[in-house]
């Protein structure tokens, strides 16, 4: 184990193990949506500077059973007055993005909108289906919690080391029109994975993540940084996609991902100033693993990659581009946050 060091040495590394480590074993283990565990475990990682006490785990656990029932409650709904179902589902979004920016746990925020979304959506089509979706949430939560916990444990977090500042607690009116913009942006996602809720859950998994990124975003940098990080996120995919062809192996997939985790976790706890914020690298990662996690799964299924790809990235695309339009519409100039 490396103890005592500089903890800006420590995080990127705690981060790019955790997530090469969280993505082998997902795919490994053969988890239902694969690629859950990996982003749930960014989002750990990235977050946290402790691995999760007794305590927390209860409480996560607990915010699972909440997340998986009420979405599993309004799949009848869904069924037979969709339009009531769909105002719920966007009023669910707005209350869970606004307990987030009024001091609340953002990890919870972002699986009870994760949840609200997946599981809802999967169930107008199956509800097997939305049961698989729960295990999905389940089994990856579970897994990223372990992984945090092992990537704490062999790289641990000095204890002298610097505590990363929580965000502060937003006033009511400015929390309510940001948690609103943010629901904004993740309501067209959820509304197209109604109609196909198996080929664009990856989707939802996206929207979810820059309606978390929109949070922390001003709109006079919306289009660099929301759009920039979901290009720069589809380039890495296709490098890392043409690297793996090298190697088509699980050992590889850690080790690959084990770099370019690295190479985004530098960036992301630099203490250098630089032109792109770290959420512009949180996003980039994150959307990495969504896009190389679906190619995977497109190429064990016998489908072509590179249409699937191709389709993908311009969904990924049309969906910022309509994050970036709801952040310039709902932003107030002169508003500093």
């Amino acid at each position: 184990m490396f103890r005592e060091r500089d903890p800006l040495s420590q995080r990127p590394l705690r981060l790019a193990s955790g997530t090469a480590l969280c993505l082998a074993a997902s795919f490994g283990l053969d988890l239902p949506i694969p690629v859950v565990a990996p982003v749930f475990a960014v989002f750990l990682l990235a977050t946290l500077d402790r691995p999760l006490s007794l305590k927390a785990a209860l409480g996560l656990a607990l915010v699972v059973m909440l997340t998986t029932g009420s979405g599993l409650l309004l799949i009848p709904l869904l069924r037979h007055y969709p339009a009531s179902g769909v105002l719920l589902i966007g009023l669910g979004l707005f209350l869970a993005f606004r307990y987030g920016l009024r001091g609340g746990n953002n990890l919870i925020a972002t699986f009870l909108v994760a949840g609200l979304t997946m599981i809802s959506a999967a169930g107008t089509a199956d509800y097997q289906l939305a049961v698989t979706v729960v295990g999905a949430l389940v089994k990856g939560l579970l897994l990223a919690v372990v992984v945090l916990a092992v990537s704490h444990w062999l790289f641990p977090e000095p204890a002298r080391g610097r505590a990363q500042p929580a965000a502060p607690a937003l006033p009511d009116a400015e929390a309510g029109r940001i948690a609103l913009r943010a629901a904004l942006v993740v309501m067209p996602a959820f509304l197209l994975a109604l109609t196909d809720p198996a080929s664009y859950m990856p989707i939802i998994m996206k929207s979810v993540s820059l309606g978390r990124q929109s949070c922390t975003t001003s709109a006079r940098g919306a289009a660099r940084e929301l759009l920039g990080s979901t290009l720069f996120g589809g380039l890495l995919a296709i490098v890392f996609w043409f690297a793996l062809r090298l190697s088509a192996h699980l050992w590889m997939f850690f080790l690959w991902m084990l770099l370019f985790g690295l190479l985004m976790a530098r960036k992301l706890y630099s203490v250098r100033p630089q032109r792109y914020r770290p959420g512009f690298w949180l996003n980039s990662l994150v959307t990495l693993i969504i896009l190389l996690g679906q190619s995977v799964q497109d190429s064990v299924a016998g489908k072509d990659v590179y249409s699937a790809f191709a389709v993908r990235m311009g969904l990924f695309v049309a969906v910022t581009l309509y994050a970036c339009l709801m952040l310039q519409l709902l932003d107030q100039p002169g508003r500093v946050r």
